[in-house]
């Protein structure tokens, strides 16, 4: 990959750099000239202040470069009268992630007086394709304006140093200053302010909406969104999954049949009964050695929660919602204990093992005593082996395993797998992995070996099965001849099959059971299995997904219609929904139509929602589909409103699941499939 102009310098969360001027060198660089703004050019009857205005003149960005989330490129003229604030990212980076709050933040106080412009100027060279960024975008949430600065030109124009970098320009577009690493909000806030102030005052500051902002691309509305974590247990019917997009967690038979979801669906930090806890974006999963208990790592919380599966309550057990800004000194009360981005969960003996990923370390709960302390990592980001805790260097862990001596994880900013002794004061132990910017796909022994920000591993008959994630595969290690090898995945992308032409999309969380590897296929939206006696990689498909959808009001009538056969390609899904005969529909009242896939891989889906008011007797519509040899479930949930004819006050809403079992063959007849609901006669 193209290596940043000076050495990237990732920022521990708790150091704050305060605003420092631009080098003049990120400074003068080609920007327009305008009349520079001073601190005596403030209105003379208000009262005296600090100017925060720049005085020379941001350069311009570099042309050529794709932009996510505008009609088109952006120039700095575009911005004026605006406040600019450039946040310089890359997608697998946990402080990156961090600051995504405080943007958010300050986007929703300043309004349109602030533009944030995510540049992101990927590490890794996965991170520089348009499509990896684009799901980066969705699972952040992000709306503002991005550019893939993919060969680090607006990096090195603009002089930025370490990911995050946020840069300010005033309204008048000139460089303001800079700051490294989180702690964005506090910061910034009184700066924007201030400078918002100022050129109010002088009728400079612009607060329409910028015209060429479009809406950023929606997650994936499939039955699962980016699930992150799968964990199983030998003999035990039951899959669980942290469906992270969806902020909650599914229980499942191994089969696929959803059981019980646990959360709201919506993001919140809640305890109490499944329908009634909240999570945000969960990205680790842990069985009880009793599997009386699903452990939850609740990243973006930054807690630990525990499902009690036989009373289906969520409790916190660690953490309080806050992200820690201190290192504890010595075991702590669990409880009252901030964390930072918890990410993986291994239990062993009366002990929880968390990757904190936000401080480059492991810690360690004890689940008797409730109370937590540093395990491994001196928080420092790096690749260092030694003492656990007085040298070594960690960066980034996130999945994490265990045999009866050892915890096994991946650390993915070294891309990297690491090692300690459970007990005693032993020493971390690199298996893979050669330092922070050095990353390949290449398999070998030790050194020879190579990953490229794995996120997940799983334990099976003595072997670690490692997700390596940027590059689309499934890994195996031997960790005593340190050997790595590649077990399933080829590309980008979905496929089923022989293991060798499989296809994932950012695989993360593993989980092995009974001879079968669990796969979170993460940017596919699929869990996925892979059977290392046969080779062949398959899709779980999910059935009894009603239980997947927000409870509403009213009776729900379920509708099984006959299979279809159709052929694989892009084809137009035909809908209709008509009143029964003496009645029509109601133009009065909204009614609505949701549609899901249960295997996006088979059945992709160009439209989730469809909505109507009409007082005709049929309403119709063609939804874009692309169909792949497999098969799949439609499900159309309907809220529909009806009249009958000549008696307008009797009107009724019928509310509707239909469930459409599709099997895509090539060489099929039909090509377009169809769906007719005739509503009730009431």
């Amino acid at each position: 990959m193209p290596r940043p102009p000076a050495p990237p310098r990732i920022i521990l969360p708790w150091l704050l750099l305060l605003l420092l001027p631009l080098l003049a060198a990120a400074a003068c660089s080609g920007g327009r000239s305008e009349p520079p703004l001073t601190r005596e050019s403030n209105v003379a009857d208000q009262p005296a202040r600090k100017s925060w205005a720049g005085s020379e003149p941001a350069p311009p960005f570099p042309p050529g470069l794709t932009w996510f989330n505008v009609q088109r490129p952006l120039t700095l003229e575009d911005l004026r009268g605006r406040i600019v604030l450039l946040d310089f990212w890359t997608a697998g980076c946990i402080n990156c992630q961090h600051i995504v709050p405080d943007l958010l933040r300050l986007e929703a106080e300043f309004g349109n007086r602030l533009v944030v412009i995510g540049v992101h100027s990927g590490k890794y060279a996965e991170e520089h394709e348009d499509e990896t960024i684009r799901e980066a975008i969705r699972r952040l949430g992000i709306t503002h304006p991005v550019i893939n600065d993919a060969d680090f030109r607006t990096w090195t124009t603009y002089g930025a140093r370490a990911w995050p970098t946020l840069i300010l320009i005033d309204p008048a577009g000139n460089l303001v200053g800079y700051h490294e690493g989180e702690g964005v909000y506090p910061l910034f806030q009184p700066i924007l302010a201030s400078l918002a102030a100022e050129f109010g005052e002088r009728g400079l500051l612009r607060d329409d909406p910028l015209p060429v902002l479009i809406p950023g691309a929606p997650a994936a509305a499939a039955t699962l969104a980016y699930p992150s974590a799968v964990a199983a247990a030998p003999g035990l019917d039951r899959l669980y999954i942290a469906d992270a997009g969806n902020h909650r967690i599914i229980e499942t038979t191994r089969a696929g049949e959803v059981l019980r979801v646990f959360g709201t669906g919506q993001p919140g930090f809640a305890d109490g009964a499944p329908g009634e806890a909240a999570f945000r974006d969960p990205q680790g999963l842990a069985l009880s050695a009793d599997r009386a208990t699903l452990y939850v790592a609740d990243t973006r919380n930054h807690a630990v929660r525990a499902i009690d599966l036989a009373s289906g309550q969520t409790r916190t057990i660690a953490g309080t919602g806050r992200q820690l800004t201190r290192l504890p000194i010595g075991p702590q009360p669990a409880r009252s204990t901030d964390l930072a981005s918890p990410w993986g969960l291994v239990e062993a003996g009366s002990r929880l093992f968390i990757t904190m990923a936000g401080v480059h370390q492991l810690w360690a709960l004890d689940l008797r005593a409730g109370t937590i302390e540093v395990f491994a990592g001196t928080s420092r980001e790096g690749i260092d082996d030694g003492p656990r805790r007085e040298m070594a260097t960690l960066a980034q862990p996130s999945g994490i395993t265990a045999d009866s001596a050892s915890l096994y994880w991946v650390d993915p900013e070294s891309s990297s797998v690491r090692t300690v002794p459970l007990d005693g004061d032993g020493e971390v132990t690199t298996l893979v992995g050669t330092g922070l910017f050095e990353y390949g796909d290449r398999d070998g022994i030790g050194r020879q070996g190579q990953l490229q920000h794995a996120q997940g591993i799983a334990l099976a008959d003595g072997l670690l099965y490692i997700a390596d994630t940027y590059n689309h595969r499934i890994r195996i290690l031997d960790p005593r001849t340190r050997q790595l090898g590649t077990a399933a995945g080829s590309t980008r992308g979905w496929t089923d099959g022989v293991a060798g032409e499989a296809r994932f999309a950012e695989p993360t969380g593993l989980a092995f059971a009974d001879g079968l590897l669990y796969i979170a296929d993460t940017a596919n939206h699929l869990i996925r299995t892979f059977d290392p006696a046969t080779g062949q990689v398959a899709t779980l498909t999910l059935t009894n997904i009603a239980l997947l959808r927000p409870a509403a009001a009213g009776a729900l009538e379920t509708r099984d219609l006959p299979a279809q056969t159709v052929a694989p390609g892009a084809a137009n899904l035909r809908i209709e929904v008509a009143a029964p005969p003496g009645y029509h529909l109601n133009a009065l009242a909204p009614s609505t139509l949701d549609l899901a896939s249960s295997n996006p891989a088979v059945l992709e889906l160009g439209e989730y929602r469809l909505q109507w008011q009409s007082d005709e007797p049929a309403v119709a519509f063609p939804v874009p589909v692309i169909l792949d040899p497999g098969e799949a479930v439609l499900t159309a949930a309907v809220s529909a409103y009806y009249c009958r004819d000549g008696q307008e006050a009797l009107c009724f809403i019928a509310r509707i699941e239909v469930r459409l079992p599709l099997r895509v063959e090539p060489g099929a007849a039909a090509g377009e499939p169809r769906l007719r609901l005739t509503l009730p006669e009431r």
